[in-house]
């Protein structure tokens, strides 16, 4: 399971329209299991699965019907990445989304504020660095004026 929480974690976060529903969401599928983030900025879900739930939800779903999980993950795969990957060519797959209150497990630390911070940290030595060169330019005019030159502007 620390590998689908690793590669969700490398995974961009996609735009996501269904219906009315503007969402962010990242995936991350394997032969092992599949991990989902899906946000609408104001909730966020997450699930983690492995080969047995998707084995045990395929029975109590479809009695009848009997396929490996690895192939199941595989029809996910090929559902999912072209809407996530491609929003001008959303593939072969409709979704649509209904909104139910349950329980929700917050666990999205990784995904959305590391990111911000280390997007924060950037910008502040963006900002360090520019104030460093205005001060270097300001005592480079400083000099100019005090060697008597005339400044325009």
């Amino acid at each position: 399971m620390e590998e689908l929480e690793q590669g969700l974690l490398m995974q961009p976060w996609a735009w996501l329209q269904l219906a009315e529903n503007s969402l962010l969401a990242k995936a991350y599928i394997t032969k092992q299991g599949y991990a989902l983030l899906v946000s609408d900025l104001q909730q966020v879900w997450h699930e983690q699965v492995d080969t047995s739930v998707i084995s045990q939800r395929a029975k109590e779903l479809n009695k009848r019907l009997t396929a490996p999980p690895a192939a199941f993950l595989c029809h996910l795969d090929d559902l999912l990445c072209p809407l996530l990957k491609d929003t001008a060519c959303p593939g072969k797959a409709t979704f649509s989304c209904d909104r139910v209150a349950e329980a929700l497990i917050l666990r999205v630390s990784q995904h959305l504020i590391r990111p911000l911070m280390g997007m924060s940290l950037a910008l502040q030595c963006q900002v360090r660095d520019l104030a460093t060169l205005l001060r270097m330019k300001d005592l480079e005019i400083q000099d100019y004026q005090e060697s008597g030159a005339t400044l325009s502007r």
